[in-house]
Order: C-alpha cells, then structure tokens, then sequence
C-alpha cells in the first residue's frame, strides 16, 4: 500500500533556512528530507521542532525561485544515498548524484548518510604502521592503518600537496578503495585530481564526492557523512581496506558554524557553533578498524591565522592517531615538506608498536633537533664557533637531518624539475641512524637537500669530486 504523502506549506524563507507548518500529528522527524520546487528539486533537511506544527530546516541547494505558501514534502526518511561497487570510478556530488557527465545505473542499494558509529566490541584493536614513502611522516609520526591523521597548517604552506602525494604514492601500493571527499575547497583542485588520477590509471578503484565551496552550507555539512557512508560500505559489506581522504576538516567545522548562526542558535568562543565538539565526533567516530577492514584517514586541517589553539583546530586533535604539522617558517626556510619536526606527533611511536630501532632513532633525532633549535639564538649573536665541540656536532647532525627530511615530490615534478621519490620506512631509518652516527661528518650538508634514500648523497658526492 503506497504511502500517503505528508504534504505541509512553506511559511518563511531566509537565505538556506526554510520554516514550514505541517498539520498536527504529522511533524516531520528531525534529520527527513523534505522536497519543495520545481518537480521536487530542492531538497532541505529538518534540523529543528519548533513546535507542534512547524519545523525548521537547511535547503541543502539555493532556494532561488522559492515561495511562501508552496506545497512541501516530508519523504519520511533521512538522505538516502546509492552504494555498492559501481560507485568506483565516478564523481558524486553530496545526494549521491554523478557530477563527471557521465551515464549512471543506478538501482543498487541505498543508505542513511546518519550512520552510527561500531561499537566499540566490533572495533579492531591490533595496530599496524601505514608506510606513506615520506621520510618525515614515517620516521617521526608515522600513520596507523585504519586510524586518523591530520595535515594541520595555515593557508598555502603546502597541505593539499602533501595529501596529493599521499594519495599518489598510496594508491599504488594500498590494494583497496579510495575514497576521496572534498569539503568545502576549490572544485579547481578537485578537476585537477581527477584528471591526474586518470592519468595514472588509478580512478577504477576510487570514488571521489565534492561539496565545493560554492555551494550551500548544508552541502558542505553533509558531504563528509556521505563519502564516509560510501567508504563504511567497503569496509563492512565488500571487506575491504578503505583509505578515506579528507580536504577539509576545517571546511566542514566551518559549514556548522554557518548552519548553526542560520539556524539561530548563541555562537560560543570565536563564534564557532555550540555544538562543534559532537559535530565532529559525529563525523570522526565513524572512522575506525573493524575484523573485517578498516578506514584509514588522512584529513587536511586549515589552521585560522596559524593559531593552533583555535577551537577548531584544538577540537580536531583530540580524535587524531597522527598530527603532521606543516609550518610557515619551514617553508620560508625551503625545506619541503614543510613538515615542522617536533610539533609533529603519533601514538604509534612506541617500542612495542613501532618497535625499538625505530622509537631509538627517532627519540635522538627529536633530541639533536630539540638542542640545535634552543642554540639558534646564541648561534645568531655569537656565532657556531663560540658553541663546546659537542654542541657543534649536535648542531651539524641537526641539519644534516633537516636537509634529508627534505624530498621531491612526484606530483610537484613539473614545477621544480627534479623526478619525485618514494622512500621506505627501512631506508628513512637507515639514512637517520647513519647521520646520527656522523658517517656524513665530512660530507657537504647540500648533497642531503632533496634527495630520497641516502645512498643518492654518496652518489652526488662522488660525481662532483
């Protein structure tokens, strides 16, 4: 028997905020859909009861064209969205919609983007390293299959490069699904990706979802729930390891804070939405390992004005396995990634994960790099040669670490000439542990700038005697 349609009527509109009164006993449950417009188009989600009759919701599409007094439909459920593996390859936009201009079967099944998180009896709790072929990432913070990492950092100090590189050097290796969810940032970047990725033959095994900057508030809230209930698909019916990619948090945060100020609600500290801490474990809690697969993510974090004490950004570590902190100062310096060495962090680097080679070297390389940066200032006034000959040597060990954190990229191929490089985690520790061991006493600190594994400085060296 078909469902009679719960049909009420528009009573304001105010930018993406849409009142409607439906009658008594037929109220709209917080999280439905409803459907208003030219043949049922504009879709807006009920967020607030405010009373007996009337709901309040967000249009997650422009509400240009619409009226008071129009006809609007409660559909009786949250946002459905397509999964299964004919996803794979595509481009959606946040209701699950392709987006690349090309045909579409759907039909499969659908599902709630409101999913809830595994309990916590479900959840794996064995603990892997992801290698990512980036020296500093798996030498000093090192990324955990199936846990969370964020690329935290201010504008233009090179986030969406490092997460373009992840994926580049990721994908060939991680034999799963990609999943690739663009919240918020330029649908440039996003063209950009697409492309590269099928150049590089990798798309068969991606999805990609896209809630771009210019696009209502409530799609850019949305879109992170829908490309994670794509990838909770993958890992719970297909069994399969996911790698979720995240460009932006931030965006994301951002999108609540305007949805929270259109909906009325008192702003809290800096004016973020009262509700910012369960907004995001909302999303965040979903993210984890199960027995049968796990969800790694790795998230771009914008840091507001390079203040990492904004509640955004304060909000976000709480929920990371990794913090990969990418610093300005860095970056004017040339050292790239401009990953900044000691801020960066991971609950992975313990003996009993990492194991104690691994945790040994990295606990003396934070040590050289810890004393080298209290010497800056004495070094700037007196000069290296006033420093105890230990000190000098800490200092020459410090940047000769410096310089090997430094590597090409091969997606920044183009722009600076030099062929990008890969490095395993067994390489990265060997070259550490053979600096720290000053085997490269002798050895000019410029062979170490941009270079892989640490036989290529041998190399350089011998060419240019």
């Amino acid at each position: 028997m078909k469902r009679e349609a719960n049909e009420g009527v528009i009573l304001s509109i105010r930018g993406s905020v849409v009142d409607a009164r439906f009658s008594a006993g037929h109220l709209p449950s917080i999280g439905n859909v409803l459907t208003t417009g030219d043949d049922g188009r504009t879709r807006i989600e009920v967020m607030v009861q405010l009373n007996a009759e009337i709901v309040r919701g967000i249009s997650l599409m422009p509400t240009q064209g619409l009226a008071r007094g129009s006809t609007i439909t409660d559909m009786g459920s949250p946002f459905m969205i397509p999964v299964g593996k004919e996803l794979l390859g595509r481009v959606f936009n946040v209701f699950g919609e392709p987006i690349d201009n090309l045909e579409f079967q759907g039909g499969g099944e659908v599902r709630s983007i409101h999913g809830v998180p595994v309990p916590i009896t479900q959840q794996s709790t064995v603990s892997e390293i992801f290698e990512t072929g980036i020296k500093a990432v798996d030498v000093l913070c090192p990324l955990e299959r199936g846990g969370k990492a964020g690329l935290f950092g201010g504008a233009g100090v090179g986030k969406t490069v490092l997460l373009t590189e992840m994926i580049h050097n990721m994908v060939g290796h991680h034999h799963g699904i990609s999943i690739f969810c663009g919240i918020g940032e330029r649908c440039r970047e996003g063209e950009e990706l697409y492309r590269e990725m099928k150049e590089a033959g990798v798309l068969p095994n991606t999805v990609m979802v896209f809630g771009q900057m210019n696009e209502p508030p409530g799609a850019r809230y949305r879109v992170g729930h829908t490309g994670l209930t794509m990838a909770e698909y993958f890992r719970d019916e297909e069994r399969q390891d996911v790698f979720l990619l995240i460009d932006n948090i931030f965006r994301f945060i951002q999108a609540g804070q305007e949805v929270s100020g259109l909906m009325g609600l008192l702003p809290s500290r800096l004016g973020y939405q009262p509700t910012l801490a369960s907004d995001l474990a909302a999303l965040e809690e979903r993210i984890c390992n199960t027995t049968t697969g796990a969800i790694t993510s790795i998230q771009a974090v914008y840091v507001p004005a390079d203040d990492f004490t904004d509640p955004s950004a304060t909000h976000t570590f709480s929920h990371l396995t990794a913090s990969i902190v990418l610093s300005r100062k860095r970056a004017s310096e040339g050292f790239y990634p401009a990953i900044d060495l000691l801020q960066s962090g991971s609950k992975m680097l313990m003996p009993n994960i990492a194991g104690e080679r691994h945790y040994r070297i990295a606990q003396e390389i934070r040590k050289n790099l810890t004393i080298y940066e209290e010497l800056k200032d004495i070094i700037a006034m007196l000069g290296i040669n006033e420093l105890s000959r230990e000190d000098q040597r800490t200092v020459y060990r410090a940047r000769r670490l410096e310089r090997f954190f430094t590597q090409p990229f091969h997606v920044t191929e183009q722009f600076i000439g030099k062929a990008g490089k890969t490095v395993s985690l067994q390489d990265a520790l060997d070259g550490c542990e053979r600096i720290l061991n000053d085997e490269f006493a002798d050895t000019p600190e410029n062979v170490l700038y941009m270079i892989g594994a640490i036989d290529e400085a041998l190399k350089q060296k011998e060419e240019a005697s």
